[in-house]
């Protein structure tokens, strides 16, 4: 009787456990709406006084005086690129060098801020709802993590929040949102992961200020020009919905936009692919709008070697691979692998060499987890007449030029990559096509301005996006 009781036992164990909400959903996946690619945070772009560790806090606790964002709140908005009724966060500790704990966890919609009081901010001020201190308080929402309010993560690690229930909420694609951050013990040993390339105003203010309405209003308010530690939110979407996925530098990160904008080119090939009439053929069952877009951009990032955060190849698994859903990604990087090489023939043949052998690995990875890949070719950098000491790349000999133009080529004609978007040919002098055209530069004769990002996503060729990944992508 005993033995013939256990079958039963277990039927009964089965009916009655629990089943989870989201879990194994044939209809339904997770999948990237927004990212930024985590690096530990330089000193220059730590939070502002009192909230750096290098300055004293005027909280009178000596907890403070060796940590950054001690018992303070943290309001960053992203910009979401699905709609939505179910979220869940990513919060990284993959720089930090101690635990990582975080107190409490709130999403909520931004209000529009027109002005931040302060003149010398390079924000719009238009009153958009990115970098807005700002939120409508109907709409908050708490997250939580394993069913609990805070959540500690180890040095190295990521945390990923429960998903947040937002039905009700407008929340579309390119909607704004709000991530608020509460650090009763702020972050210890003074290494912060962080995206610093933010272009989006964000705010930090003393004590638990979570459900604040305008963050401005709490004690030593201060702005700050960075994300810090959420480097993704995910969305609970169809699966006939996919990611594109960009790996890039500083021209992806969208320096030389202006912050509060969202005219990074990721973000205006993003509002294209919105406003395409096609619905339905970007994939057998997949339309352009079903596209979200993941700009995994780093400021002065290499393919070869670590600078400013890790190289490509060394990042790809962390911020492509292990996205969820991504069906497509692009290849722009290289720039600074030649910049920084020396500008003598046999260095710049070296690193030629390197960068076509790292893009050949990268294509390898992505496709070995069903992802159609785009490779870019290199824009220009070259400085005009009479101003070359402005721009470091340039150099008399013409040694780091000829290696994009040879690098360009390979990517152009290897057919190593199973696209490739021309980014050189869209913005380059056709008078020299070592430099940008001027009305796309943005002062630097290297990044582009607003002008030559949306240059770079009108003619991003959306036939691109019209091969299923192999494999049906990865996710």
């Amino acid at each position: 009787m005993a033995t013939s009781s256990i079958p039963l036992l277990l039927i009964l164990l089965t009916l009655f456990l629990p089943t989870p909400t989201h879990a194994h959903n044939s209809t339904h996946h997770f999948i990237a709406t927004w990212t930024a690619s985590p690096q530990l945070t330089e000193p220059a772009n730590l939070p502002p006084h009192p909230f750096n560790f290098t300055n004293q806090s005027t909280t009178n606790d000596s907890n403070s005086s060796n940590t950054v964002l001690f018992n303070a709140t943290l309001r960053q908005t992203v910009r979401l690129t699905l709609s939505a009724r179910t979220l869940r966060l990513r919060i990284s500790n993959a720089f930090g060098t101690e635990t990582l704990r975080l107190t409490r966890v709130t999403i909520a919609l931004p209000k529009p801020s027109v002005s931040n009081g302060n003149s010398n901010s390079t924000s719009n001020n238009t009153g958009t709802a990115s970098g807005s201190s700002a939120i409508d308080t109907r709409t908050l929402r708490a997250v939580t993590f394993d069913g609990g309010e805070g959540t500690s993560i180890p040095s190295g690690a990521q945390a990923v929040s429960d998903p947040a229930d937002i039905g009700g909420l407008d929340v579309g694609p390119g909607a704004a949102l709000a991530v608020n951050l509460y650090l009763r013990s702020g972050v210890s040993g003074g290494a912060v992961t962080g995206h610093p390339g933010s272009r989006t105003r964000s705010w930090v203010a003393r004590g638990d200020g979570v459900g604040m309405a305008d963050l401005r209003d709490g004690d030593e308010a201060k702005e700050a020009q960075h994300w810090y530690l959420l480097s993704g939110i995910e969305a609970l979407a169809p699966r006939r919905q996919r990611t594109l996925a960009v790996l890039g530098d500083s021209l992806t990160d969208g320096r030389g936009s202006v912050t509060d904008t969202d005219t990074r080119w990721t973000d205006l090939l993003f509002s294209r692919l919105q406003a395409s009439a096609n619905t339905s053929a970007a994939t057998s069952s997949s339309g352009l709008r079903d596209i979200s877009v993941a700009n995994l951009g780093l400021g002065g990032n290499r393919v070869l070697g670590d600078g400013l955060g890790p190289s490509m190849l060394a990042r790809v698994e962390r911020d492509v691979l292990a996205q969820p859903g991504v069906r497509w990604a692009v290849i722009w990087g290289g720039i600074n692998d030649i910049g920084t090489a020396a500008a003598e023939a046999s260095a710049q043949a070296a690193v030629g060499a390197a960068l076509k052998a790292g893009y050949a690995q990268l294509v390898a990875r992505m496709r070995g987890a069903g992802i159609v890949v785009v490779g870019g070719t290199l824009t220009a950098f070259g400085a005009p007449a009479g101003t070359e000491g402005t721009q470091p790349y340039w150099d008399a000999g013409g040694e780091r030029e000829r290696t994009r133009q040879d690098v360009n080529a390979w990517v152009r004609g290897s057919g190593v990559f199973d696209g490739v978007v021309d980014f050189d040919a869209l913005v380059r002098d056709p008078r020299n096509e070592s430099l940008l055209r001027t009305e796309f530069d943005s002062g630097d004769f290297l990044h582009l301005n607003a002008r030559g990002y949306r240059a770079l996503a009108e003619g991003f060729d959306l036939r691109l996006l019209e091969r299923g990944g192999r494999g049906g992508g990865c996710g």
